[in-house]
């Protein structure tokens, strides 16, 4: 999984306006943690990272908290057998021993709900990130180009 991480940021160092950041605190590195710039008025957003585990124990993301939005909750999106992909909220993240995830639009993600500022590309947006087994970690979403998806009209 080391490989995945080290691909995502090959990616992301080829993109433009996206350089790649990260944070590492012990075992735990967040790997460009993002938003992606929302349309103009829009009242929600999402947010993807990957997040490796080179830790010998499983970790479990609980929830993030951020000054941006009034509420965020850590979703992840089911396909069902229509073919809409709905999005439904979770309880938490495991991030296994010596594995990384990736949070990425039409998986998991953060959803950043009731905005409080406009987000603009360029932007960096402070949040603490909550683990179970190790605490808060401080990290800083860099607000990317928009995907071309309203997530203020997704139902969430």
């Amino acid at each position: 999984m080391k490989q995945l991480a080290l691909a995502i940021l090959a990616t992301l160092s080829l993109c433009g306006a996206a350089q790649a950041h990260s944070v590492k605190k012990d075992a735990i590195e967040i790997i460009h943690p993002h938003i992606n710039e929302p349309f103009a008025g829009a009242r929600s957003a999402a947010a993807y990272m990957a997040i490796s585990n080179e830790g010998e124990i499983a970790i479990r993301l609980i929830g993030i908290d951020t000054a941006a939005a009034k509420v965020t909750s850590l979703h992840t999106t089911e396909h069902g057998s229509d073919g809409v992909a709905r999005m439904q909220p979770i309880a938490g993240i495991d991030i296994p021993a010596g594995e990384t995830v990736v949070l990425e639009p039409g998986g998991m993600h953060v959803m950043l709900m009731g905005l409080t500022a406009p987000l603009k590309e360029g932007d960096m947006v402070p949040a603490t990130f909550l683990f179970e087994q190790m605490g808060p970690v401080e990290v800083e979403f860099m607000v990317d180009p928009t995907d071309g998806v309203d997530h203020s009209k997704m139902g969430h």
